[in-house]
């Protein structure tokens, strides 16, 4: 899977994103990480600048529509090249934004199901909409909170998205069990040593007992979500009602 991110600090990006688990990733050529200026694509080849005031007043910058522009087509025409022999179509452009709908796992799940994604990072105080009208599939948030730049969160939705492409993680069944992929809070979880600070791992682990294992975690998956995120619990409990008990025949004494 490919990420291409247009932004204003590239250097910020990739750093941020080619080490540890996504860096070897990027090494044995399941991902790539193609972080390009914007500056490389403005028309003011003297100041390199990318950022203008906005019509009407108010305050800051606003970035201007033809460098975001230019570095969009140089990154779309080199997908498009590369896939010449396949049908053409239109690559999905994320761009970071807090009016954007609300990031989550299934959105995630959706865009790694892509082979290419480009991310736009915006700085100062936005973006030109004339050039989001005319580029932008996706707008996106990671939370309800202003950042500086859209670097950040653009790497937050990357690692999400990265780490559910086949072979990214070294054990592909932990991405099917984390919080969020059955609409619940993980379970708790507990390794060596057994006992810890006269603090003693439920003995339910240590049975041996696989299908009591389950049914423990399950439990405290739908109890940890009640407690810390209740808004998901109404929800998996709307979608999960919970089985009528059957009952019990009684039996008919004998007169």
């Amino acid at each position: 899977m490919n990420f291409h991110i247009m932004t204003l600090f590239p250097e910020m990006v990739e750093q941020g994103l080619t080490t540890s688990i996504l860096g070897r990733a990027v090494e044995h050529n399941l991902i790539t990480i193609d972080a390009v200026n914007i500056r490389d694509y403005t028309d003011d080849l003297k100041h390199r600048k990318v950022d203008d005031y906005t019509y009407g007043g108010g305050a800051g910058m606003l970035m201007q529509a033809q460098p975001i522009y230019d570095c969009w087509k140089a990154i779309e025409s080199k997908i498009q090249n590369k896939n010449a022999d396949s049908v053409s179509h239109k690559t999905r452009v994320i761009y970071v934004t807090p009016q954007g709908s609300v990031f989550q796992q299934n959105m995630a799940q959706t865009f790694a199901k892509e082979d290419d994604l480009i991310f736009l990072c915006g700085h100062y105080e936005g973006v030109d909409e004339r050039v989001l009208e005319t580029i932008v599939t996706d707008y996106v948030s990671i939370g309800d909170y202003v950042l500086t730049g859209g670097e950040l969160p653009a790497m937050v939705m990357i690692d999400a998205i990265a780490r559910l492409v086949p072979g990214v993680l070294n054990n592909d069944v932990s991405a099917e069990t984390e919080s969020f992929d059955d609409g619940l809070l993980e379970y708790p979880q507990y390794s060596r040593p057994e006992v810890w600070m006269d603090r003693k791992v439920p003995q339910i682990l240590l049975s041996g007992d696989h299908a009591k294992v389950d049914q423990w975690r399950l439990e405290q998956s739908i109890e940890r979500t009640r407690q810390r995120r209740p808004d998901l619990y109404e929800k998996w409990i709307a979608e999960h009602p919970p089985k009528p008990e059957k009952r019990k025949r009684r039996k008919k004494e004998n007169e």
